[in-house]
């Protein structure tokens, strides 16, 4: 008996690690989305394609292999009489190399790389998405906790009374309806902590994709966390601009137009090439000759010109046209903006007059009619009215804090923060 005390002292004072490494860790929200930003695949995806540019754009400078061919020159076919030994024609190796125009190559590098801009600022444009994706599970999973805090605690008042009916019923001072009605009630409540169960696995389940890990991976949310609203006092056009990674985007856009309108402009510059032969006669009375070649394009000729003309001017419309777009998206996101702020003010007052005024008023009289009941003043189905009433609305305050919580996250979202 000695030995058993000292190791129930010992297990209690050091208990086994397997059952602490069991815990769940807790992650806060700020942990989950800086996991997402560094190993969400779709994100992974975008910096790599944007790598995949810079190597593009190097690649856009090189030449083209030179040319290199072998065969004979002005040389008669089998069976012609030959007068002479001029006429036997020649062996010729000829060498031919084109040379781009640098100002073409240059131009052309920079518009590629631009296109790798394009890509991180659409990396960014995906990452401001998960992550309000991310903060809606996440907070979804918070107002669950809440709901199952409420249905547990409500559950116990509702167990109390089940036994005071089933106490009372012996003696004839309560109905067998009661105790059912009661158990019906406490089996509605338990139901309802299961979904709310569901909804917890289901958004652990997403978070767990979204940060790469595997869906069954487990953790618990930082349960003390409240969502507040940082309302921002003006939104001017011009720091929306430098905050919005869309308008980064269409920004990035706009200049990776703006460099491909200018290597269209560099096609009006010359190409060249040159080409060197070398004829070694088969007769023997003829001398070595070389022949040596510089050629340039003309792009200028007018069946030549009209395509680089025409893609300018039809490029030069499409940028016009998207920066009517960004003008549009700022003007959008800032009236959307302040109906949003006016609209998370209204709705935290109306929930602060639910929790501070409704809820205490429908407590106070679940307790009054308690009370009676206990002392056998009132009947049951009048406390389970006034219980009901308290739980509806404790039910109506979560669903406008998930709501309030939602348009938080859609004001974040239109702030890209």
């Amino acid at each position: 008996m000695k030995y058993i005390i000292n190791y129930l002292i010992l297990s209690a004072l050091f208990p086994p690690v397997g059952a602490a490494a069991q815990q769940a860790p807790v992650l806060p929200l700020d942990s989950i989305l800086l996991r997402i930003d560094r190993h969400n695949t779709l994100l992974q995806s975008y910096s790599l394609k944007a790598e995949s540019y810079q190597y593009n754009a190097d690649a856009a400078t090189a030449w083209m292999a030179p040319m290199a061919g072998i065969g004979t020159f002005m040389t008669p076919y089998p069976g012609q009489s030959v007068m002479d030994d001029r006429d036997k024609g020649s062996l010729m190796l000829q060498l031919e190399q084109d040379i781009p125009n640098p100002a073409k190559l240059s131009a052309r590098k920079k518009y590629i790389a631009s296109q790798g801009n394009v890509y991180k600022a659409t990396r960014g444009v995906t990452l401001n998405d998960l992550k309000a994706q991310a903060k809606r599970l996440y907070f979804s999973w918070l107002v669950a906790k809440q709901r199952i805090s409420i249905l547990q605690e409500n559950t116990k008042i509702m167990e109390t009374m089940k036994k005071i009916e089933e106490v009372r019923y012996p003696y004839n001072q309560s109905q067998l309806s009661g105790v059912y009605k009661t158990t019906a009630k406490i089996e509605d409540n338990k139901n309802m902590i299961l979904m709310q169960e569901g909804n917890i696995a289901k958004a652990r389940a997403w978070l767990n994709s979204l940060m790469n890990a595997p869906g069954n991976d487990q953790f618990d949310i930082d349960t003390s966390y409240q969502p507040q609203f940082d309302g921002v006092p003006s939104y001017d056009t011009a720091s929306l601009a430098t905050a919005r990674m869309d308008i980064l985007k269409m920004n990035e856009s706009i200049r990776s137009m703006q460099l491909n309108i200018e290597s269209m402009r560099k096609e009006k510059k010359p190409d060249f090439r040159l080409r060197f032969d070398h004829m070694n006669p088969l007769g023997a009375m003829m001398p070595k000759a070389y022949s040596a070649m510089v050629m340039a394009s003309i792009p200028i000729a007018p069946w030549s010109s009209r395509m680089y003309k025409s893609g300018i001017k039809g490029m030069q419309y499409e940028v016009q046209a998207m920066e009517k777009e960004r003008a549009a998206m700022l003007q959008e996101t800032q009236g959307m903006l302040y109906g949003m702020h006016y609209e998370i003010l209204s709705m935290q007052k109306r929930i602060g007059a639910m929790e501070n005024k409704i809820v205490p008023a429908l407590r106070q009289a679940l307790d009054v009619n308690f009370l009676n009941y206990q002392e056998n003043k009132l009947g049951l189905s009048n406390v389970i009215d006034s219980w009901e009433a308290l739980t509806m609305m404790q039910a109506n305050v979560l669903d406008e804090k998930l709501k309030l919580y939602e348009m938080i996250v859609d004001y974040d979202k239109q702030l890209y923060r």
